[in-house]
């Protein structure tokens, strides 16, 4: 069985002895030195920034009264934390009743199954017109009918 090759090698014979190659002339790399670091100059000094407060107080009135109808007493106690100086605005806005955040896709969803209708928008608009008449405490606003050019404007389309 002398010399009879299997898969891991020659059987009964001694390996072969490797011969490492011969690195002695080969040079080491040298550490190189880091290149100076430029300092970036300041600009003298930047615009003041408008603090919250004159934030607030710019406030489109149509701002204002998308707040007042998200404002929902806990939202104003955190707002209150985060911002102190936004207490007056926060008195002013807001309802004392806390809201119900559904996601679109979920009224959408009711809408569509409960109310039918042509479309989504169709749907959704029977679902709101019947959630605004079972509560009558809500604002008579949103029932006004408002001409198309004038909604227009209103969000600056025109």
């Amino acid at each position: 069985m002398k010399g009879t090759v299997t898969t891991t090698g020659m059987m009964n014979n001694k390996p072969t002895a490797m011969k490492a190659p011969d690195m002695s002339k080969i040079k080491m790399p040298t550490a190189k030195k880091p290149a100076p670091v430029r300092e970036v100059a300041k600009p003298a000094e930047q615009p003041k920034q408008m603090d919250l407060a004159q934030k607030v107080q710019n406030l489109t009135d149509q701002d204002k009264a998308v707040l007042a109808t998200v404002l929902s007493p806990s939202v104003s106690n955190a707002l209150r934390k985060i911002a102190p100086e936004l207490s007056p605005l926060l008195d002013q806005a807001g309802t004392s009743e806390e809201n119900v955040i559904i996601p679109v896709s979920v009224v959408k969803n009711f809408a569509t199954k409960r109310y039918g209708g042509q479309n989504d928008k169709e749907a959704i608009t029977n679902f709101i017109a019947d959630l605004q008449e079972s509560v009558p405490s809500m604002d008579t606003e949103m029932d006004q009918p408002v001409p198309p050019e004038t909604e227009a404007i209103d969000q600056g389309l025109v």
